[in-house]
C-alpha cells in the first residue's frame, strides 16, 4: 500500500443521486478518497460507476448530493471547473486527435504563445517531456497519435491531465484494451503518481487488477453503494460476490463431448493488412461441430485479419475457407451470415457490432430485418420487432430493460450482451467470438462463457479468439496458437498449461 495521507480527504461525495427520468442511475452514494490513495470503483456493467465519475468530472449534474474537493464544497457544473480544481479524467475511449502529434494533443486548449499570439510549440514540448520523465510516462512528444500503440495513447491521455495540473485522476476501465506488458507499465505509472501525492480513482471490474493496484474499493450494485473495503483484507471471490450479490464461479462447467463433422476448414490462407503486408501467412485450421476451438496468441499476429477474412470484411490474397464443405472465400458478409449460418461477435463492438444511433430493438434485427417475421413488403413489423427485443432483453439480461433506448446509451457490457443476444438468436452453425468478454464484469463473463458452452453443447462449432489466456484455457476444448500469421501448435485443453502455450506464443515449439 502507498503512503496514504488519511488526514487529507481529496474527494468527498455525499448522498449523490442521479436520475434520468424514472431511471435511477445512482442512489444516495457516498465516496471518500484520500491523498496518495488508489481507490477502485467496482460494479457490474451498468451499475452506475461511470455515471458517478462523470458527475465528479462535471459531465453530468447530480439530481442531489454534495461534492467536496480538498475540503472545499464545489458545484462542478462542467469539466472546466473540475480541471481548475485539479481533477482529470481519462475516458475508456480516448479523446485524441489522431493526425496531431503527442504535444499538440496535450497542449490543445492550453497553448503557450509568444509575441503577437504565435504558438510556442517548443515550450509546450519541453513541458511535456519534463512531465513524461517525472512520472515515467515514456512517449515521444513529436510522434503522431495515429502511429502510437493503445498503451502509448493512454499515456498521452494521462499526460494531458497532468499538464493541466491534475491532482485527482479518474481512469475509466484503464486496462480494457491493454496488453499484459502495457498493464505492468500502467501499474508502475500509477505507483509513481501516488508517490507524488496524486489520488487515483479506477473504474473497473477486473478483480485481479484491483488486488494488484488499489488500496481501497467501493462496490456499487444497480446504482447503490454496497460496501467500501480495504483491498488487502478481501479475496477476489469476496469482491465478486459483493459486486453481483451472489457467489460467482470462476470455472466453466462443461462435460466432455465427442466432436462431430468438420464445420470450418481453412486451407493455406494468406491475408494482407491495410499496408499490403502479409499478416496471415499460409494458415491451416479445422473446427468441428460440438467443440470450442480457442485461438491464443499475442496481439498483432494476424488474429484481427483472420477474423475479418472469415466474416467477409477483408479479402483473402489466397487460400480457401470452407463452412460445412462449401467455399465461402471472399463472399460478402450478408451471404456468409445468412446463407452459410455464420455468427460473428466482433472484437470492436462500437465499430463493427452496433449502430449507435439505432435503438436496442433495431440493433437486434440488423441481420434479419428482411425476414417475414420482421417485415412485410417495404414495411417493418414494429410490433414483432419489439416483441423479439423484449424476449432477448429478458433472456440475456440486457439493462436497462427498455427496447426503445439507443445503443449508445448502454454501458459497454450491455452493448456486448446485445450483440451476443442477436448472434445466438440467429441460430448459427458456426459462431466466431472475438474478444467476447472484453470490458465485461465477472457476472457477465460467467454468462457469456455459459452461452458459448451452450452453443457447443447444441452441436454448433465455436471459434474463440481472445488475448485472455485464462479464458482460452478455461473455455476451449482445443487450443490453437497463432504466431506470425500461422498456427504453430494445437493442444488439447486438458493437456495445456500457461508454460506450453506461452512458449508457442513466443515462437517456440511444443517439444521445447
Amino acid at each position: 500500500m502507498t503512503a496514504i495521507d488519511f488526514s487529507h480527504r481529496a474527494v468527498e461525495m455525499s448522498g449523490i443521486t442521479k436520475k434520468f427520468g424514472d431511471f435511477v442511475a445512482n442512489e444516495n452514494i457516498n465516496l471518500t478518497v484520500h491523498r496518495g490513495e488508489v481507490h477502485a470503483l467496482l460494479g457490474e456493467n451498468g451499475a452506475g460507476k461511470t455515471t458517478l465519475m462523470n458527475i465528479l468530472y462535471g459531465l453530468l449534474k447530480p439530481s442531489s448530493g454534495n461534492i467536496k474537493i480538498n475540503g472545499k464544497t464545489l458545484t462542478i457544473s462542467d469539466p472546466n471547473i473540475a480541471i481548475r480544481n485539479g481533477i482529470g479524467m481519462v475516458h475508456q475511449h480516448f479523446m485524441l486527435v489522431e493526425p496531431f502529434s503527442v504535444t499538440e494533443n496535450i497542449i490543445l486548449g492550453n497553448e503557450s504563445t509568444r509575441g503577437f499570439g504565435i504558438l510556442d510549440a517548443g515550450k509546450g514540448e519541453k513541458e511535456v517531456k519534463r512531465i513524461s520523465e517525472q512520472y515515467g510516462l515514456t512517449v515521444d512528444p513529436k510522434a503522431l497519435i495515429q502511429d502510437l500503440s493503445v498503451g502509448s495513447q493512454q499515456r498521452v491521455e494521462i499526460l494531458k491531465t497532468l499538464y493541466r495540473g491534475a491532482q485527482i485522476l479518474i481512469l475509466d476501465e484503464p486496462t480494457a484494451v491493454l496488453t499484459p506488458q502495457e498493464i505492468k507499465e500502467l501499474v508502475a505509472i500509477i505507483t509513481n503518481l501516488t508517490e507524488a501525492g496524486k489520488s487515483i480513482i479506477i473504474i473497473t471490474h477486473k478483480l485481479n487488477e484491483i488486488k494488484q493496484m488499489a488500496d481501497f474499493c467501493t462496490i456499487i450494485r444497480r446504482g447503490r453503494h454496497i460496501d467500501t473495503v480495504d483491498v488487502s483484507e478481501v479475496t477476489e471471490e469476496d469482491l465478486a460476490a459483493k459486486m453481483v450479490g451472489r457467489e460467482v464461479s470462476f470455472r466453466v462447467a462443461k462435460e466432455k463431448r465427442n466432436p462431430g463433422e468438420k464445420i470450418l476448414d481453412i486451407k493455406e490462407l494468406c491475408v494482407e493488412d491495410s499496408r499490403g503486408i502479409m499478416v496471415v501467412n499460409g494458415l491451416n485450421l479445422q473446427l468441428r461441430k460440438g467443440e470450442i476451438l480457442g485461438i491464443a496468441g499475442i496481439d498483432g499476429n494476424g488474429q484481427t485479419q483472420l477474423i475479418e477474412t472469415l466474416t467477409g470484411l477483408r479479402k483473402a490474397k489466397s487460400g480457401r475457407i470452407e463452412v460445412l464443405g462449401k467455399d465461402i472465400t471472399n463472399l460478402p458478409p450478408g451471404k456468409i451470415i445468412n446463407n452459410h449460418k455464420v455468427g460473428h461477435i466482433p472484437e470492436d463492438r462500437q465499430k463493427r457490432g452496433l449502430v449507435f444511433e439505432f435503438n436496442i430493438a433495431e440493433n437486434l434485427i440488423l441481420e434479419t430485418y428482411f425476414k417475414p417475421a420482421f417485415s412485410e413488403g417495404f414495411s417493418l413489423l414494429h410490433k414483432n420487432i419489439y416483441k423479439n427485443a423484449d424476449t432477448l432483453i429478458e433472456k440475456f439480461d440486457i439493462r436497462p430493460r427498455d427496447a426503445t433506448l439507443q445503443a449508445k446509451s448502454l454501458s459497454g457490457g450491455n452493448q456486448q450482451k446485445m450483440i451476443i443476444a442477436r448472434e445466438v438468436s440467429n441460430e448459427p452453425e458456426l459462431l466466431i467470438a472475438a474478444q467476447p468478454t472484453r470490458g465485461l464484469d465477472v457476472g457477465a463473463i460467467e454468462y457469456v462463457h455459459q452461452a458459448l458452452v451452450a452453443q457447443r453443447n447444441e452441436g454448433k462449432g465455436v471459434l474463440l479468439v481472445s488475448f485472455e489466456l485464462d479464458e482460452i484455457m478455461n473455455v476451449s476444448d482445443r487450443i490453437a496458437v497463432i504466431f506470425e500469421g500461422k498456427i504453430v501448435g494445437i493442444l488439447d485443453a486438458d493437456d495445456a498449461d500457461e508454460k506450453k502455450i506461452g512458449l508457442l506464443m513466443a515462437g517456440g515449439t511444443a517439444k521445447e
